[in-house]
């Protein structure tokens, strides 16, 4: 329990450093002189020396070659790149659907953005994108390298991945018994895509690309299935199972199907290059 004690603790920590900030400034750029997204560059400056300082730049110096192999920030040949962005991209894809599924099923806790009616549309636009990217470089380092990490090393991923999605719904203050699934399954995709490539890097552009999708689909359109619906659907219980319901269900089990597939190969190949010894047959004998 301590490792995983210790996991959460200095997770939250990383967190907390980085999210802070943006949240205070972000609050207050829809306050004062919204014409302008002033924070943007704020943020980005704040950004790079966090960033910065997790690779090992600054005081204390006892600590940066540790800090700097924690983060897990490793370079990927380009074919993994492209490979674990496909598995990342379907496994999001399959979500989704899985969402659109479960909100014809049950009920969803509704999800809803301020009123940015009187902000201006540039100034909404770059407060969105930055949000995306803030998310993505602060959030992967907290949820995939300091938290799931020492948990992965001691009890394995699954367990890694539960803890890391329990904590991942707690943390965004929107946890209830039917969404505790929902981050835990993104947990699952970030931290196995994180765990076979061995880096980071490839889940930060998954997770911000993910809050774009979510944010401009609940400011366009007043509705994020990413997460949660803003208005409630009408239940197949009610209404009777529909044509988009089938529809969306086929699509659910092929993308599923799919990114199974994927991570099957991933996996495949990477036990292919570490061959257990025990199968090895001795031709000498």
């Amino acid at each position: 329990m301590g490792v995983i004690v210790e996991a959460v603790v200095v997770g939250i920590l990383v967190m907390l450093a980085g999210t802070l900030p943006w949240n205070l400034l972000f609050a207050a750029n829809l306050r004062y002189f919204t014409a302008a997204p002033w924070v943007v560059p704020l943020i980005a400056v704040y950004l790079w020396f966090y960033w910065r300082y997790l690779r090992g730049a600054g005081p204390p110096e006892s600590t940066s070659e540790r800090r700097r192999t924690l983060l897990r920030a490793n370079p990927l040949p380009l074919k993994v790149w492209v490979w674990s962005l496909i598995a990342g991209a379907l496994g999001i894809v399959a979500l989704v659907l899985a969402l659109r599924v479960a909100n014809r099923l049950v009920v969803l806790p509704q999800q809803q953005l301020p009123d940015l009616s009187a902000i201006p549309v540039a100034t909404v636009l770059s407060l969105l994108f930055m949000s995306a990217a803030v998310a993505g470089i602060v959030e992967e380092p907290w949820f995939r390298r300091y938290m799931q990490g020492p948990i992965e090393r001691r009890y394995g991923l699954p367990v890694a991945i539960l803890i890391n999605g329990t904590m991942f719904g707690l943390m965004h203050m929107d946890f209830t018994l039917m969404l505790w699934a929902y981050y835990v399954a993104v947990a699952a995709i970030y931290g196995t895509v994180t765990y076979l490539t061995n880096s980071i890097l490839p889940a930060i552009v998954l997770h911000a690309a993910g809050n774009i999708y979510s944010s401009l689909d609940l400011w366009i359109r007043g509705r994020a299935e990413w997460q949660a619906a803003s208005t409630r659907e009408a239940l197949v219980w009610q209404t009777g199972v529909d044509n988009s319901f089938w529809v969306t269900s086929a699509a659910l089990a092929i993308a599923v199907a799919v990114a199974a597939a994927i991570l099957a190969y991933l996996w495949l190949a990477k036990l292919s290059r570490h061959p257990a010894r025990s199968n090895t047959v001795n031709h000498s004998e």
